[in-house]
């Protein structure tokens, strides 16, 4: 069976069991109906990948992976902050008139810094220490910018990568790992899209820096199930579980501004029924 599907309902049957219930107290979120959305949260979680072994995807119901890869090349490839280059809708929440969620996300990732090797973005600060200094233990990105929080429509949750080269000790090769840091988290709504994103990222990135894929590690500050998402969480960790499906790169990408949403694919992908109407907290 899926391991991605354990650590979902391990962690989802953690959350519900052993969480604190935030009702009553002061809450930012809302519903549509303008009523306060109340979570059941736990700090701190933690949950490893091993993308040798199998793609992470949940088999309970289905991850959409173009749009999973939609958004992470929208963020990290294009950089952009405009709805408009994004194919799905699930930004338009946060989007102004003109489309743009403001200096949050692909905005930073595409913000040039100095560095004694010259001006560069941080996407390609990592692919230039992959190639020159793979042992670096400097090779990170950080999208959760203070002085430009108050021009962000919505703050970062997934904020922060730590990328880590280790040697696989048979073959001689190099394995890039990775550390999601992510200060916040719906687990029914973006749990495993987030985990499926960047682990297509570590693929795109171990690819492009001729290196073996290794493990992902996914931090949650704060791991929470909303109210009105309980009843959707108790069904679906209660489903039968298969086996993980079989990912797909295509292994011509060489350049990581190359890759499309069709170099990428989940085969012999069975699932359970996709859950529909979602309530989503704003």
């Amino acid at each position: 069976m899926s391991y991605a599907d354990k650590v979902f309902v391990d962690m989802c049957s953690d959350i519900l069991k052993n969480g604190i219930d935030t009702k009553g107290e002061k809450v930012r979120p809302k519903w549509d109906d303008g009523s306060y959305a109340y979570t059941i949260k736990k700090f701190g979680v933690v949950n490893r990948y091993d993308l040798k072994k199998e793609f992470p995807a949940l088999t309970l119901r289905k991850t959409n992976l173009k749009n999973c890869v939609d958004e992470i090349l929208w963020i990290w490839q294009k950089k952009s902050n405009n709805i408009n280059d994004l194919n799905s809708h699930i930004w338009d929440s946060w989007a102004d008139e003109n489309g743009s969620i403001g200096k949050a996300y692909g905005y930073q990732l595409g913000v040039k810094h100095q560095y004694k090797e010259g001006m560069m973005d941080q996407v390609d600060r990592v692919l230039y220490d992959l190639k020159n200094n793979p042992y670096s233990r400097r090779i990170m990105t950080n999208i959760y910018v203070h002085q430009d929080l108050h021009e962000m429509n919505l703050y970062p949750c997934a904020y922060s990568m730590t990328f880590n080269v280790t040697k696989n000790k048979e073959t001689g090769k190099l394995v890039l790992n990775g550390i999601l840091n992510q200060r916040s988290q719906d687990i029914l709504t973006a749990n495993n899209w987030n985990v499926c994103q960047y682990a297509v990222l570590l693929h795109m990135f171990a690819q492009v820096s001729d290196m073996e894929v290794g493990e992902l590690v996914h931090v949650i500050a704060d791991a929470h199930i909303y109210d009105k998402h309980v009843p959707l969480v108790e069904e679906l960790i209660a489903r039968e579980q298969h086996p993980a499906p079989k990912f797909w790169i295509n292994p011509e990408v060489k350049n990581f501004y190359d890759f499309t949403v069709d170099d990428f694919r989940l085969d012999d992908y069975i699932t359970g029924p996709q859950i529909k109407n979602i309530p989503v907290a704003v």
